[in-house]
């Protein structure tokens, strides 16, 4: 890589971290979907240096909250996150990475984070007018 491309994709990486609308910590939330199958896999926070890192590094980086470092998916369990794509929501206050996941995402062995709990919620209804009785 040029010098100058590497110049122009920090740029572009900058303007990106200047779009976030991080909370009052500092923080991102970020959505983790699985490339091939959509599937949601993990939820993590970035601060705009975990954010620099994902977009340059090929890497998903996150930063943990409760021991206050950055942390890769995989480096210890060998279950790697390799970044597809990235996007921030409309309003800029979350950001969805497209990965390539390597084995489980979740650190209990599950496929996902969220295959772990699943509720049972009142199923909604779609059909025009039930809810409102029919006006």
């Amino acid at each position: 890589m040029t010098e100058s491309v590497a110049e122009n994709a920090e740029i572009d990486v900058q303007a990106v971290i200047d779009r976030v609308a991080f909370d009052s910590k500092g923080l991102i939330p970020a959505i983790i979907q699985e490339e091939d199958t959509r599937d949601v896999l993990m939820l993590g926070y970035m601060d705009n240096e975990a954010i620099r890192r994902t977009l340059t590094e090929g890497r998903v980086t996150f930063w943990s909250r409760s021991r206050q470092e950055y942390w890769r998916k995989g480096d210890t369990s060998g279950n790697r996150q390799y970044v597809r794509g990235a996007a921030l929501d409309c309003d800029g206050d979350a950001l969805l990475v497209t990965v390539r996941q390597l084995g489980p995402a979740c650190h209990t062995g599950e496929h996902a984070c969220f295959d772990v709990d699943p509720l049972q919620p009142v199923i909604g209804s779609d059909v025009l007018g039930s809810e409102d009785g029919g006006n």
